[in-house]
């Protein structure tokens, strides 16, 4: 299953990043994402969203777009800088954000609560 998401998730990616949509530049951010991701929904159908906390915020949020250059390893609690920039025209179905990482500031293994 997880296999599923993963490819469409992926297959959503490359088909956004071919489409020819011009990005300015928002500035950076910095993100907290959770050890485990949540299953959340997707238009018509679910996927696996990863858990953020933008800046100092202290509220969970599910993230439902995808981060250039990052892959989550369940079990680590990281911080990431990452490159917000607008897309203009983006297909329908697709974000109005694109995220690109910059660097990941921490990777720390989850502590069981």
């Amino acid at each position: 299953m997880k296999k599923i998401i993963l490819s469409s998730i992926l297959g959503v990616g490359l088909f956004t990043s071919c489409a020819s949509t011009k990005t300015t530049n928002q500035g950076e951010e910095l993100l907290t994402i959770a050890p485990e991701t949540r299953e959340c929904s997707a238009g018509a159908g679910k996927m696996q969203c990863m858990m953020v906390k933008e800046g100092d915020a202290a509220e969970w949020q599910y993230f439902y777009n995808y981060i250039d250059g990052f892959t989550h390893e369940p079990g680590y609690e990281y911080k990431v800088v990452v490159k917000k920039s607008k897309v203009e025209n983006p297909p329908a179905d697709a974000s109005s954000v694109k995220y690109e990482l910059v660097k990941v500031v921490s990777k720390k293994l989850a502590t069981m609560k």
